[in-house]
């Protein structure tokens, strides 16, 4: 009965044989690319809790999966075991698979100096989280968690989670509010208002107020509208016309009887030259010879001249 049974066991032998290497190629054939593919590990440190992240978890650069959470532990295991446990940090290492060629560390350094940062981000309403890499435009804010033992891998300094940063942000609004003097800060607030409200109505003790003000500049605007009636805008630019025309025309006579008196001044000037040529000329001829024309002043815009006979 054995000897009829050996070929049964042959067939199912070689029909689990075969099984297993489909099963194989399936692998090498969708998975292969990942078994052989190039890969290198970096790690960074985190101070708050990594709930949600898990090993297998995704690594993305601006959104784009570029490896995988390797492992996750604390430095306490890894590096601090020869320190006391009060002087442990017990930062969370996070180790990162990430695909394609190896990096070196000076590259990885010159990262870092741009700004290159690790945080953890949550998928959505999953809960499910993930290791994000980014160039951050500020690190001032930030402090790089400080570690006194040597790395086994590349370290890419960590951010802290957002969902952390705004629980961090309430708790210090709410402490400040906790802080806050309600009741000074409320009577502060209604000696403010009956301020505002003296100003407005005024206090009945001299201060008319505002709304006061407001209504007597109003009067003070209608009457200037009455007085910038069109009709005596009218009146009052044809009086100013008049006015100008009789101011020109002084002006013009003034300017004529004044040009008729610099020319007699004019003529006398040139009169009484004359004379004291002929003076230095021949001094005799003013004791023995005809006496000069009189010289006669102009007098109301005249100039009379008459000779003397001997």
């Amino acid at each position: 009965m054995s000897n009829n049974s050996n070929p049964n066991y042959f067939r199912l032998g070689v029909f689990v044989l075969a099984a297993i290497g489909v099963l194989i190629a399936v692998i090498l054939i969708f998975g292969g690319g990942k078994i052989f593919q190039k890969s290198f590990t970096v790690e960074t440190y985190i101070k708050q809790s990594v709930t949600g992240l898990d090993t297998g978890a995704a690594v993305r650069f601006r959104g784009v999966k570029i490896g995988q959470v390797s492992s996750i532990g604390l430095s306490g295991d890894l590096y601090e075991k020869d320190l006391p446990f009060h002087d442990r940090r017990q930062y969370v290492v996070v180790r990162m698979q990430i695909f394609g060629e190896k990096v070196t560390s000076d590259q990885i350094d010159e990262f870092v100096k741009n700004h290159l940062r690790a945080r953890v981000k949550s998928m959505g309403i999953t809960g499910v989280n993930y290791i994000e890499f980014d160039f951050v435009s500020n690190t001032s804010d930030t402090q790089v968690l400080p570690y006194s033992w040597k790395p086994d891998y590349p370290v890419i300094p960590s951010m802290p989670n957002q969902a952390d940063e705004i629980i961090s942000g309430i708790q210090k609004l709410i402490s400040a509010l906790n802080e806050m003097n309600i009741d000074g800060t409320q009577k502060k607030l209604d000696s403010l208002l009956n301020n505002l409200n003296v100003v407005m109505a005024g206090d009945g003790k001299g201060n008319e107020g505002f709304v006061d003000s407001v209504k007597q500049l109003n009067i003070i605007l209608t009457r200037i509208n009455k007085v910038t009636d069109q009709n005596e805008l009218n009146v009052l630019m044809r009086e100013l016309v008049g006015t100008i025309v009789s101011l020109r025309q002084t002006i013009s006579s003034i300017q004529g009887d004044t040009h008729y008196t610099i020319e007699n001044l004019k003529q006398t000037s040139e009169q009484l030259n004359e004379l004291s040529r002929i003076a230095s000329q021949s001094p005799s001829s003013l004791i023995w010879g005809e006496p000069p024309a009189k010289i006669t002043l102009p007098m109301n815009g005249t100039q009379v001249q008459s000779g003397a006979n001997k």
